[in-house]
């Protein structure tokens, strides 16, 4: 248990050396290429069969090589003692690549739904040509993490030496390494600033892994001047990371935090360090940020690039006129789609938006393209679409890459979407019919709630408990 840089020392490398040449020298270190979660690695897959560039191969972290014998650690490796000394690697997850792709190229009219993308040229025929701004979905989940949906988190690379992150779940730093592989120090150097819209564990739990992986790849990996991030969030986080610099270990130097905490405007001081730039780091020309209706303390933000475009983030919400305001006109709008049309009175009570709701949004503040995210987690694999979606409008998956010349793609993708999870969607469909069923008025939502959720009426205090859940 040996980490890497001790590893590949010469005087490490002639102490293993001394023992004789049977012993087999199992490693378990940082480096360590396992996969443990091969439904994320089949789905990733089965998805870059659609578009190569939209949604790119996982990657994984290269080995180093010993000069002794060694035997590096995998998920669930077995080491038996008797009757016979030996490894077994029978419960060790399999990930063939070649599995995948056939298991997919066996549902009904996928191929062909593929082969219309490539006839209508929506495909490149050429390599990737890395546009600026491109977004990183790196949690499109909510509430928990699950096998192909983590929680919040989402990477703005605004340039080749900038990046924005706009909330940080628990996994953010691990799907950051799923999606770079050995440039995911490069990845996490060029981070500036984070934005926590607020303080439900899915969306800020990742935040101190973050911060300690920032710090050892600018010092000890890449030698670059160690520089804080901007830590964009509500004043109360700062309790939370407080007790860990005060009982576990020092954490506040990593970042700095504006002294008022998150408000509607910022001011000067901060907002003249939150911009910096140089002539070859163009930066942000307006940051904004508004209160949301979903907890106390919810927040989401909009920010202009020197270049003109526009990007708007809802955090969690339910529909909120102060954020369409604030995200007038936006390039791209990303906006939390917990759960579908059916279930409105069920978004009214945890205060999130549903699908139809979200795309709604985007419509009023005349939003070039709508991303929608943050998904419940019974729609692990695909939300169900409504009648509201349009040539405007995408739906994100975990370690989805896009830049604004793929809005027109996008809703182009939704055939062979459909084609790739038609049996999920089939399941939901079903479920969906035997829930309207069950309710007395067949449509699935009292009309009281679908007042509230329209209206925007106040949530009644016997609801503040529901709340905590969500």
């Amino acid at each position: 248990m040996t980490p890497e840089s001790v590893l590949e020392t010469d005087q490490y490398k002639e102490w293993m050396e001394r023992f004789p040449s049977s012993t087999e020298h199992l490693i378990l270190n940082e480096h360590v290429n396992t996969v443990h979660n091969v439904r994320s690695h089949k789905i990733q897959t089965q998805l870059n069969m659609i578009h190569p560039h939209i949604f790119p191969p996982l990657r994984a972290e290269p080995q180093a090589a010993l000069r002794v014998p060694n035997v590096r650690a995998e998920c669930l490796l077995k080491f038996q003692l008797r009757p016979v000394m030996e490894w077994q690697r029978d419960a060790v997850p399999s990930c063939s690549t070649e599995e995948f792709v056939k298991e997919a190229s066996e549902i009904p009219n996928f191929l062909e739904e593929v082969e219309n993308l490539v006839l209508k040229s929506l495909l490149p025929a050429a390599g990737p040509a890395d546009g600026f701004p491109h977004v990183v979905f790196l949690g499109t989940g909510s509430a928990i993490p699950m096998k192909t949906r983590n929680v919040s988190g989402t990477l703005v690379n605004i340039s080749s030496s900038q990046s924005l992150l706009l909330d940080c779940g628990e996994g953010t730093f691990s799907q950051l390494c799923r999606h770079y592989g050995d440039a995911v120090d490069a990845a996490l150097s060029r981070i500036s600033t984070v934005f926590v819209s607020h303080l439900h564990a899915d969306h800020h739990t990742g935040l101190i892994k973050l911060l300690q992986q920032r710090q050892r790849a600018l010092v000890r990996c890449l030698g670059i001047p160690f520089s804080p991030v901007y830590l964009v969030a509500p004043v109360q986080i700062l309790a939370w990371l407080g007790q860990y610099h005060d009982f576990c270990e020092e954490i506040l130097h990593h970042f700095r935090f504006p002294a008022a905490g998150l408000r509607r405007r910022w001011p000067a001081p901060f907002l003249s360090l939150f911009l910096i730039g140089s002539a070859n780091r163009r930066s942000l020309s307006q940051f904004r940020t508004c209160l949301v209706r979903h907890c106390r303390n919810a927040f989401a933000c909009s920010f202009v690039h020197q270049s003109g475009w526009k990007l708007a983030f809802s955090g969690d919400t339910m529909p909120c006129d102060a954020f369409v305001h604030i995200g007038n006109e936006a390039t791209l709008l990303i906006h939390e789609a917990t759960l579908e049309d059916e279930l409105l009175e069920e978004a009214v009570e945890k205060r999130h938006s549903t699908t139809s709701q979200a795309i709604g949004v985007g419509m009023k503040m005349n939003a070039d393209f709508i991303m929608l995210n943050h998904f419940s987690q019974r729609y692990a694999k695909i939300p169900l679409f409504s009648e509201d979606f349009s040539d405007k409008v995408g739906i994100s998956f975990d370690h989805m890459k896009i830049c604004f010349r793929d809005f027109k793609t996008l809703p182009k993708l939704t055939a062979a979407l459909k084609a790739l999870f038609a049996e999920e969607l089939e399941e939901m469909e079903e479920r969906r019919e035997r829930r309207e069923r069950r309710s007395p008025g067949g449509g699935g939502c009292s009309q009281a709630g679908a007042k509230r959720g329209q209206q925007g009426a106040p949530l009644h205090s016997g609801d503040s408990k529901r709340l905590k859940s969500s």
